[in-house]
């Protein structure tokens, strides 16, 4: 299904690769930060707001997944 969703967005095959590999690699991370996202937008935060505020938060770990 992830497969799926990174194909549908315009992201190279390589890059798509590597999220995927990271999302495989730390699964309860990714599932942590899903679970943040979903929080601040209940509290009233666009989606896109909410992933910059959790991915920043998280960047040394993605980068550490990758």
């Amino acid at each position: 299904m992830i497969k799926f969703k990174l194909k549908g967005q315009n992201i190279p095959k390589e890059q798509q690769d590597m999220i995927l590999n990271a999302m495989l690699k730390k699964p309860e991370l990714f599932k942590k930060i899903g679970a943040e996202i979903k929080q601040k937008k209940k509290e009233g935060k666009s989606e896109a707001l909410a992933a910059m505020e959790v991915m920043r938060k998280y960047q040394n770990d993605i980068r550490r997944a990758m």
